[in-house]
């Protein structure tokens, strides 16, 4: 069977470099089109690129000599391929137009982005909560006069470090959760050597993030109703998220409080047993265990675990009755997998088994 053409726009930066690797021999996708800014195109990808690859594993070499796209070029990019994953840093508005334009010229669009988080019929994914919501996309194509466009995104990276583990405790009636996470540096798009002030440091404020963190689980945990996502309207969530000296993972500590407090072996239970629609479907990029609980103390820890199943699954850990709440635990995710662009491609992998590309 053929592979699928896909672009990807915002290539030069570090989750479009992401995106590169987790597609240079995917089973599915075959990328044919790298499109950056002006300034890179018509360059080749290692050109374009330069000294500033961030991966730990080198540049794939199918990349390095296909030449660099105009992503404004929406006419000539759709030409080379089926649909998009997307991962600019622009303004949020023009980001916002540039996705929308891409969804009218009948191209797909799988978005890193927030842009369009907001969007009220754009479907916010994580595939194993919430394919549900893909469904919205019906009502989104007749907004936009398309029979083939649509723009699909993923949350934001922090909150995949805890509301994974949070979505099997709803049937207990979850009332309030406090998070706070400690961010790695890689979220903001950096690594050690262009962020010197990072290391034997903490910086306790990334901007939007906390509004982002206690707002877009509700969005997540929504439903589709008249044609548009309505967010849930509990638990109540408050947030504080830290930029620590790390690399790669974002680490939560929850504190959560229930209507019906379940036992202990009740939420490690769930846990245990909690999959979705990528584990069924066998999807690629599936972690065969979606949340893996550590039983040590000291677990999980970004540098051991947040690789587990390619960074793809979700380690929990340290869960214990507070004197406050009722429980409290410890999470991490994968920021630039799980949380970035390995989300994005599981949604497309998603996307495209339930036969939305066609």
């Amino acid at each position: 069977m053929s592979k699928m053409k896909v672009g990807v726009i915002g290539a030069t930066g570090m989750v479009g470099q992401r995106f590169l690797t987790l597609l240079s021999d995917h089973p599915y996708f075959e990328v044919s089109v790298l499109a950056a800014s002006a300034r890179s195109a018509g360059k080749t990808y290692k050109e374009a690129v330069g000294e500033r690859w961030k991966m730990t594993t080198p540049m794939p070499e199918q990349y390095k000599d296909m030449v660099v796209m105009d992503a404004a070029d929406i006419a000539a990019v759709g030409e080379k391929c089926s649909f998009v994953f997307c991962a600019v840093d622009m303004k949020k508005e023009d980001i916002r137009a540039l996705e929308e334009a891409y969804a009218k010229a009948e191209i797909p669009v799988v978005s890193n982005n927030s842009a369009h988080r907001w969007t009220p019929d754009v479907p916010m994914v994580i595939p194993e909560i919430n394919d549900e919501h893909l469904a919205v996309i019906a009502a989104q194509r007749a907004r936009l006069g398309t029979k083939r466009g649509f723009i699909a995104v993923k949350p934001n990276c922090s909150i995949q470090s805890y509301v994974p583990a949070l979505t099997p405790l709803r049937k207990y009636g979850i009332k309030e959760v406090v998070a706070t996470t400690y961010q790695a540096i890689s979220g903001a798009g950096k690594t050690f050597k262009e962020w010197p002030e990072m290391i034997d440091n903490v910086i306790p404020y990334i901007g939007g993030e906390e509004e982002k963190s206690e707002q877009e689980p509700l969005r997540v945990w929504g439903k589709v109703e008249n044609g548009e996502i309505v967010k849930a309207d509990a638990p109540l969530i408050t947030t504080q998220c830290i930029r620590v000296p790390v690399t790669d993972g974002h680490t939560a500590a929850v504190f959560v409080r229930f209507e019906n407090k379940p036992t202990k072996e009740e939420i490690l239970d769930a846990w245990k047993n909690f999959s979705g629609k990528p584990q069924e479907l066998k999807l690629p990029h599936a972690p065969e265990q979606f949340i893996t609980y550590f039983e040590e103390d000291n677990r999980p820890q970004a540098k051991l675990d947040r690789d587990i199943y390619g960074g793809m699954g979700v380690t929990v850990g340290r869960l214990r009755e507070d004197t406050l709440f009722d429980y409290k635990f410890v999470g991490l995710s994968h920021n630039t997998l799980r949380g970035a662009a390995g989300g994005a491609v599981l949604i497309a992998e998603l996307l495209y088994r339930e036969g939305y590309f066609d």
